[in-house]
């Protein structure tokens, strides 16, 4: 596994990561995917996919493309600074998967488009997402 991967899957496999079952569907250096599987425990109203459980999605892919470019995590730290998050659709009892890319990479802010689909392909939500990242 190569490093970039590794981190990746630390950010999806934190502790909030775990809770919400998130798994890792793809890890290339600026473009990650990860899926919320569907279950009753990420729902509101009926089988509709709760906004809070997709908004955490969504920060967890960007998270994840931030670090995708970087190899020595130990000489780094990062955190969410900005989010602007679209619902385009409700998702009824099905996975979504989010994917993240870069945009931009800035000496210290990142820039992350997500868009997450549905598993029948309708589109659910739209985000930019700015990262912060930079030396510890």
């Amino acid at each position: 596994m190569r490093a970039n991967e590794q981190l990746v899957q630390l950010v999806a496999g934190s502790p909030l990561g775990r809770l919400l079952g998130l798994q890792l569907e793809k890890c290339a250096e600026d473009d990650v995917s990860i899926r919320l599987p569907y279950r009753d425990e990420v729902t509101t109203a009926g089988d509709l996919v709760h906004g809070g459980a997709i908004a955490a999605l969504v920060d967890t892919a960007a998270t994840a493309v931030a670090w995708s470019g970087v190899e020595d995590a130990a000489g780094h730290r990062g955190t969410t600074v900005g989010f602007s998050l679209n619902f385009l659709e409700g998702a009824r009892a099905q996975d979504v998967v989010a994917r993240a890319r870069i945009v931009r990479r800035g000496r210290s802010l990142t820039i992350c488009d997500v868009e997450v689909t549905a598993a029948d392909g309708s589109q659910v939500a739209r985000a930019l997402v700015t990262y912060k990242l930079d030396r510890a």
